[in-house]
């Protein structure tokens, strides 16, 4: 039934910080921005709603809501993150960019089965770009990692 990722949704504080961070640093384009002044209940508004693309077609969606108090701070990668997957060949010079232009970049970091760069976007929101290794299907087979088993075993050990 699911298909894929349509878009995310996060709030921001800025559209135009937003746009210039995915848009101009990432590289995702602008696709559509959706001015909302009324809810579907009929309620006021003053929303704006903005999508970037990426190459699959999904999108990072953001809301600017200013008339609603949004608590804004640096996440946590354990609390909030997204990961892009990239050609491995991108993380090196992404991370240039990104200490060039001041932005808060980390990495680069091996996961085993993938290697990521990270960054923070004007909200503080941790994004990863992720380049796959050879290994990465299978590490992510369930029928060969004990994701079920691991789990289970979590859950038991936080209950004793």
């Amino acid at each position: 039934m699911i298909q894929g990722l349509h878009h995310n949704a996060w709030r921001c504080s800025d559209s135009g910080e937003t746009r210039a961070f995915y848009e101009d640093f990432l590289g995702l384009p602008l696709v559509g921005s959706l001015w909302i002044e009324r809810t579907q209940t009929g309620r006021r508004a003053d929303v704006l709603h903005t999508f970037f693309r990426m190459e699959d077609g999904s999108c990072l969606a953001f809301f600017e809501a200013p008339e609603q108090p949004f608590e804004f701070k640096d996440q946590h990668d354990f609390d909030l993150h997204i990961a892009l997957k990239v050609p491995r060949e991108a993380l090196e010079p992404m991370m240039e960019k990104g200490r060039a232009a001041g932005i808060e970049t980390r990495g680069i970091s091996d996961h085993g089965f993938i290697d990521s760069i990270y960054f923070r976007d004007p909200d503080g929101y941790v994004v990863e770009l992720t380049a796959v290794r050879d290994n990465h299907d299978a590490a992510l087979d369930p029928a060969k990692n004990d994701a079920r088993g691991i789990l289970d075993r979590w859950q038991a050990a936080k209950r004793a």
